[in-house]
């Protein structure tokens, strides 16, 4: 199905004269559907909601027509839409910080960007030209090379995603004497140790629940974090009169997606945040010099205005 949809893509390129998009189009959409499909009847248990087929199509869509308009700003069009549609399989895997960052930073700022340098690197039409379009916007310069490496790529990675990579030959042994992620640890176990680092949200979401009465309070160690057994999901409390007893972490307690993204962040990659910071300054103030535009005025108007400022009598009759 990689080689069906890399000669579909190939046949949807934008060439010079008759060009097969929709023929290439419609067999790359054969192409994916097949795909989808056979993924679908071999894990029937594990098939997706209906969102995710509508979003996907949409992405799919979108993507190839990023790549075969032969008009640049509608290319940047159907690649907002792409992210949009990219922001709603976000949403249905439950990555709500991943959704919305998705479409505040490159749908939001670097695409404007992108918009902002197209409309302005473009030639508009004169007499002697028809539309204005370069010659690389109008024919792909290698389309069968472009749609062989691509889908390799594609495949091989779809390989890697289906097979496991540390299933590939070598990847054991070349892997078995690193430490553990903190990432590679069970759901639960990760989530609890981010609810051990917000004690004070503990709290209140125990007094919520009703666990907690007045003068009870989460016991919290040295380092600042609070008392949770991850083996028993249980919370140390000190009640009123100076008892300690554990208490059950409640259903719907775990923290949610944005609250544990924040924490690896902000927590364990600090300077990846001022990086991105940074780099999107630098985008910004790349937008505003492209942007500006050098207003040359008349010799005789500067003339004229110089005139009136010094009070002579202008050309047109002002003092």
């Amino acid at each position: 199905m990689c080689a069906l949809g890399a000669v579909g893509v190939c046949l949807a390129l934008p060439r010079r004269g008759l060009t097969p998009q929709v023929i290439g189009a419609a067999v790359a959409g054969l192409a994916a559907g097949v795909v989808v499909l056979a993924l679908t009847l071999k894990n029937p248990e594990h098939r997706p909601n209906v969102y995710f087929y509508i979003f996907a199509a949409v992405a799919l869509g979108s993507a190839v027509r990023v790549i075969t308009h032969p008009k640049p700003v509608y290319a940047a069009l159907y690649f907002i839409l792409t992210i949009i549609a990219s922001a709603g399989l976000y949403l249905v895997l439950s990555a709500e910080f991943m959704a919305f960052a998705l479409i505040i930073v490159y749908a939001g700022a670097i695409l404007i960007t992108y918009l902002f340098v197209i409309m302005l690197a473009s030639q508009s039409a004169s007499e002697e030209t028809d539309k204005g379009e370069e010659e690389y916007d109008i024919s792909a310069r290698e389309p069968i090379a472009a749609s062989v490496v691509g889908f390799l790529l594609l495949a091989t990675l779809t390989a890697f995603a289906f097979r496991g990579a540390s299933e590939l030959p070598g990847s054991v042994a070349a892997t078995s004497g690193l430490d553990k992620h903190p990432l590679s640890v069970g759901v639960v176990e990760r989530e609890t140790l981010i609810l051990g680092d917000m004690p004070r949200r503990v709290e209140q979401e125990l007094r919520r629940a009703g666990l907690l009465q007045a003068g009870d309070k989460v016991v919290v160690s040295e380092d600042g974090a609070a008392d949770i057994d991850l083996a028993g999901r249980t919370i140390g409390v000190i009640r009123s009169g100076g008892v300690t007893e554990r208490v059950e972490i409640p259903s719907g307690f775990m923290p949610k997606n944005v609250e544990s993204v924040g924490f690896n962040l902000l927590r364990d990659h600090p300077g990846s945040i001022e990086i991105a910071g940074v780099v999107l300054l630098m985008a910004m103030l790349g937008a505003v010099v492209l942007s500006r535009k050098q207003v040359e005025l008349d010799e005789e108007l500067k003339k004229q205005q110089s005139r009136r400022l010094a009070g002579e009598p202008g050309e047109g009759g002002a003092a």
